[in-house]
C-alpha cells in the first residue's frame, strides 16, 4: 500500500511539474512581453482604434481603456481602470460582460496551442460573443442608469521611470505567473493521479455524464471540463493536455471542450471579481454559463450532422 501510495505522489508531482513546463514555455515570454508593452504607447494606441466602435456598445469613448486592458493585460487590470471612470450601472454591467467573455486573450489564446485546437478560432471566437452580446443586450435594457457606486476596492498602477525597472517588473511578473499557475496545476495533478489510483474518475465521469451529453462531448472530458470550469483555462489546461494524451481525445472533444470553456471559466474568481464594482454578479454567471451552453450544444449539432453527411457521401 505504501509502495502505492509513493508511486501515486510521485507520478502526480512529475505529470504536474511536466504540465506547468508545457504552459510556463508560453506564458513566460508571454507575461513578459504585455508586462513590457504596457509602458509603451501600443495600448493607447489599440484604445484610439477601438474608441470609435463604443457608441454601438453605450459605452463612453474611454471604455475602450478597458477592454484593451482587459484582454491585452487581465481582469485586475480592467477592473482597476473602471474604479477610475464614473459609469452607469448598465455601462458597467455591459463591459463585465464583455470581459467576462474576453480577457486575458494574448496568454490564454497562446495556452490553446497545446490544447492542439487552432487558437485564432478561439480568439474570434471570445471576441465575437463578447461584441455580440454586449450590442444586443445594449439594444433591448433600457434600465440602468444611475451611475455606479463602486465598493471600496481602489487600484494602484505601479509607476516605473526606467527601463530596466520595467524589465525587472516584467521578469518578476512572468515569475508570479508561472509559479501561480503551478501552484493550482501540480495540487490537481496530484488530486487527480490519486482519484485515478483509487479508481474513482470512472464514477466521477459518469457523475458528470447527463452535463457532458448535453454539450455532445465523450464521458472522458467531464474531469476536463470541471477543473476548467473551477480553475480557468490556464489550469484547466493543464488537465485538458493531460487528459489528451492518456485518453486520447477526439479533435471533437477538444475543440468542443475548448468552446466550452473559452467562454465559461473560472466562474468563481471571474465573477467575484466584478463585486466591488456594485453590480449584481448573478445574473452575469448565469449569462456565462447559458452562453456556453448554447455556443456548445450548436457547435456539437453541426459538428454531427457534418459527420452524417461525410458517412452517407463515402462510397460504400
Amino acid at each position: 500500500m505504501s509502495n502505492l501510495t509513493m508511486s501515486t505522489w510521485k507520478n502526480g508531482i512529475m505529470k504536474g511539474l511536466d504540465t506547468t513546463w508545457s504552459l510556463a514555455k508560453i506564458v513566460f515570454p508571454v507575461t513578459l512581453a504585455v508586462s513590457i508593452l504596457k509602458y509603451t504607447p501600443v495600448i493607447h494606441f489599440l484604445t484610439r482604434i477601438l474608441e470609435p466602435l463604443m457608441g454601438l456598445f453605450g459605452l463612453s469613448g474611454d471604455s475602450a481603456i478597458v477592454l484593451v486592458l482587459g484582454n491585452v493585460l487581465n481582469l485586475y487590470a480592467a477592473v482597476g481602470a473602471i474604479l477610475t471612470m464614473e459609469l452607469t450601472v448598465k455601462q458597467v454591467f455591459l463591459l463585465a460582460i464583455m470581459l467576462s467573455l474576453s480577457h486575458n486573450l494574448i496568454v490564454e489564446t497562446a495556452i490553446t496551442t497545446r490544447i492542439g485546437v487552432k487558437p485564432w478560432i478561439m480568439a474570434l471566437l471570445r471576441l465575437f460573443l463578447a461584441f455580440v452580446f454586449a450590442f444586443v443586450l445594449n439594444l433591448i435594457w433600457s434600465g440602468g442608469q444611475d451611475i455606479a457606486q463602486y465598493g471600496l476596492i481602489s487600484a494602484k498602477t505601479q509607476v516605473l521611470n526606467n527601463w530596466s525597472d520595467i524589465l525587472m517588473n516584467a521578469v518578476q511578473t512572468a515569475f508570479l505567473g508561472i509559479l501561480q499557475i503551478a501552484m493550482i496545476v501540480i495540487p490537481v495533478m496530484i488530486m487527480i493521479q490519486i482519484l485515478k489510483d483509487i479508481n474513482v474518475l470512472p464514477l466521477l465521469a459518469k457523475l458528470l455524464s447527463p452535463f457532458t451529453r448535453v454539450l455532445g462531448v465523450s464521458d472522458k472530458t467531464g474531469v476536463t471540463l470541471l477543473a476548467g470550469i473551477l480553475f480557468g483555462i490556464a489550469y484547466g489546461a493543464g488537465v485538458i493536455i493531460q487528459t489528451a494524451k492518456e485518453e486520447n481525445l477526439s479533435k471533437k472533444d477538444l475543440y468542443l471542450v475548448s468552446i466550452f470553456l473559452v467562454s465559461c471559466h473560472a466562474v468563481i474568481e471571474d465573477t467575484l471579481i466584478f463585486i466591488p464594482l456594485g453590480i449584481n454578479v448573478l445574473p452575469l454567471l448565469l449569462i456565462r454559463v447559458a452562453l456556453a451552453f448554447v455556443v456548445t450544444a450548436v457547435t456539437a449539432s453541426f459538428w454531427k450532422k457534418i459527420d452524417q453527411r461525410k458517412v452517407f457521401s463515402e462510397p460504400m
